[in-house]
């Protein structure tokens, strides 16, 4: 029975190392972006770690293992159930120790984690457990903690509890592991009073930011943002929140700005009104991303229009704002319209089984900032988006600023043009943004921008049109190689860019 009791904690330990890990991971990547980069270094870290963990391990003394083996499961349980609120804290309130506070949690974490499964495996072989049978069985319950854990977590945990809540969750199961095996093991154990105090003391803990978790991150986000929150979630694919101040609305993903409100009308006019304002006839419009329904609401004023397909990865993103009356409101109730079908998933996925043709298609992904969304500028990507582009349509793209990130957008134009299509760059200033830029492309090269529009505008006229497209001597056209799907170019050069920008 006691053999059994040490098998079943490799697979709960097992289990909380990967959640924490995966924790940081995730919550490095809302905050600072660039997944890859985060997840890589925090992998390492963790398993460095652990190596230096299970080197310790060696000088704990045979009669003391058991006793170590629970004050590190308690010591494990609080600071990783801590994690996730103590990271995103420290992110919200004082920012720059944020990536020393992430490194040294995930060592501390990692270096603990390295000791449990050999202090395990020596308790086995005191108990006269054969060599063979213990490393097969340390070995597969350690693998299938892992793998369940790897599979609850993007799709129960991260999406239902939040990272901060599933923290606490897998501190709680440390602290259950210790405490049983204090029990269990009480005959072998002295000072069982002193352990069973710091044990409830550490639960207590853990139960209580469990219970408050939803307080703290409100007060965290309330911290990052500045404006009161009316919504948030975390998708399996990213942290939405909405803020308000006054009259002003705001979406941020990530933790970076979507639009604002105020202005957002300036950055969407661009986006639409140039292509729908050249194709009077266009029937069938495209939109990829814009879940908002911002764009959508532009596109629903042309009374030519007979099918919207919006494509959009997050069915959060796209319920929110069909379904809150503050933003059905803001984009005027554009994704019940008849004329619009609404699919969740992801945009070069779809693109490969879609089977349709397009008059107009409006890119409008959010920037560049990780290998999930460069995907979405690249050359493959865009050479996909053509086929299902008429001949004489066009295409108007999203491209992130041209002043504050110019190589990244005239990759995105290098890009484009890699891939066949004429391009038209063109660039307005939005207040919340700075200078913004969108990139006009079409398979034949018919576009010429309009001098007037047939519908009201608040911002677009013909002077303020032929303004976006001409550029000032400081936005330059820049000589770019396209971004191609196995180096990820516009990656780095978008990083590197609002490197130099961002203090």
């Amino acid at each position: 029975m006691t053999k059994k009791i040490l098998i079943l904690s490799v697979f709960v330990v097992a289990s909380c190392g990967l959640a924490y890990e995966l924790i940081a991971g995730a919550l490095s990547s809302y905050l600072l972006g660039d997944s890859v980069l985060q997840f890589s270094t925090i992998i390492g870290c963790y398993l460095f770690a652990m190596g230096v963990g299970a080197h310790f391990s060696k000088y704990v003394r045979d009669e003391d293992v058991l006793s170590r083996f629970i004050d590190i499961e308690l010591a494990v349980g609080l600071i990783g159930g801590l994690s996730a609120a103590t990271l995103f804290m420290t992110f919200t309130w004082m920012g720059a120790p944020f990536r020393m506070v992430l490194y040294v949690t995930v060592f501390l974490i990692g270096a603990m984690v390295g000791m449990e499964v050999p202090l395990v495996m020596r308790a086995l072989n005191e108990r006269r457990t054969e060599f063979a049978e213990i490393v097969s069985r340390v070995l597969t319950f350690d693998y299938l903690g892992a793998l369940a854990v790897s599979l609850l977590f993007p799709l129960v945990l991260a999406p239902h509890l939040g990272l901060v809540r599933t923290g606490f969750l897998f501190g709680m199961l440390n602290v259950g592991v210790a405490m049983w095996t204090l029990y269990v093991f009480r005959a072998e154990l002295d000072r069982l009073r002193g352990k069973a105090i710091r044990a409830c003391v550490v639960l207590f803990t853990l139960v209580l930011g469990f219970g408050f978790s939803d307080r703290m991150v409100e007060w965290g986000e309330h911290g990052l943002f500045g404006d009161d929150v009316v919504y948030s979630t975390t998708t399996p694919y990213q942290r939405l929140v909405i803020t308000r101040w006054k009259d002003d609305l705001r979406l941020y993903i990530n933790g970076n700005l979507q639009f604002s409100s105020r202005d957002e009308y300036r950055y969407h006019e661009a986006l639409v009104h140039p292509a729908m304002q050249a194709l009077p006839w266009a029937k069938r419009v495209l939109v990829m991303g814009g879940g908002d329904g911002l764009a959508l609401r532009e596109i629903l004023r042309y009374p030519q229009v007979e099918e919207v397909t919006l494509v959009d990865l997050d069915p959060a993103m796209t319920h929110a704002f069909a379904t809150r009356p503050e933003l059905v409101k803001l984009n005027q109730g554009s994704l019940k319209d008849k004329r619009v079908k609404v699919i969740n998933a992801d945009a070069g996925i779809w693109l490969q089984k879609e089977a349709g043709m397009y008059d107009v298609a409006i890119v409008d992904f959010p920037d560049p900032s990780s290998f999930a969304l460069g995907k979405l500028y690249s050359v493959p990507f865009y050479g996909m988006l053509r086929k299902h582009l008429a001949a004489n349509g066009l295409i108007a793209v999203q491209s992130t600023s041209p002043f504050f990130a110019p190589n990244a957008y005239w990759t995105i134009e290098a890009t484009l043009r890699e891939v066949g299509l004429q391009t038209w760059p063109y660039h307005l200033y939005v207040p919340s943004f700075g200078e913004w830029g969108f990139i006009m492309a079409s398979p034949q090269g018919r576009f010429v921008p309009p001098t007037s529009y047939r519908l009201p505008m608040r911002y677009l006229n013909g002077e303020t049109t032929r303004a976006m497209f001409d550029f000032p001597p400081d936005m330059p056209r820049r000589p770019m190689a396209p971004n191609r799907l196995d180096t990820q170019s516009l990656v780095r050069e978008f990083e590197e860019d609002w490197r130099q920008v961002i203090r």
